[in-house]
């Protein structure tokens, strides 16, 4: 599997980071207790099987043409009931834009998760895996009311074989 993932600013990546720490305290699944070095806050736009040929240099494109994006984030909740317990992201007009066109680049690719789907794809921050629907509202009591602000600045790519990243794009700085 590769994916295509927008990153935080440094700010809103330790904003996230805090938010999982303080899940964790509180006893909750947390992605902080992922220790993988690939581990990171990051917004999902696509995942394939494999890239189709030409695909890197049009993702990097894409990316490097659009970002930074502001990240409005929204309300804390749990996907499909017993799943991943998330930060919702406002997609805004050029989010929207930016992930029809990466899904547009991977139109050949095999193996597309149709939850990435233009109309399907709800963008989001993962905070925990496997989180049940009835702690939810802990969840949110220990995360607060304000969300935190910020941008996605730069693009990478997951590589679900060999389980590294590959930058896409221009390094943000």
């Amino acid at each position: 599997m590769r994916t295509v993932e927008l990153v935080c600013s440094p700010g809103l990546d330790a904003a996230v980071r805090a938010a999982w720490a303080r899940l964790a305290a509180a006893g909750l699944p947390s992605l902080a207790r992922n220790t993988h070095p690939t581990n990171r806050p990051h917004l999902t736009l696509a995942a394939a099987d494999e890239f189709p040929p030409g695909a890197v240099a049009r993702l990097t494109a894409l990316v490097d043409a659009a970002l930074p994006l502001p990240a409005r984030l929204g309300e804390v909740t749990v996907l499909d009931g017993s799943a991943p317990l998330v930060w919702l992201v406002d997609p805004g007009a050029e989010l929207t834009a930016l992930h029809a066109a990466v899904w547009r680049v991977l139109a050949d690719a095999d193996g597309r998760n149709p939850w990435h789907a233009p109309r399907r794809w709800r963008p989001h921050l993962s905070l925990a895996l496997r989180f049940r629907d009835a702690d939810a509202g802990l969840a949110r009591a220990v995360l607060g009311d304000a969300p935190p602000a910020g941008e996605f600045v730069a693009a990478r790519s997951y590589d679900g074989a060999t389980r590294t990243v590959h930058p896409l794009g221009t390094p943000a700085g």
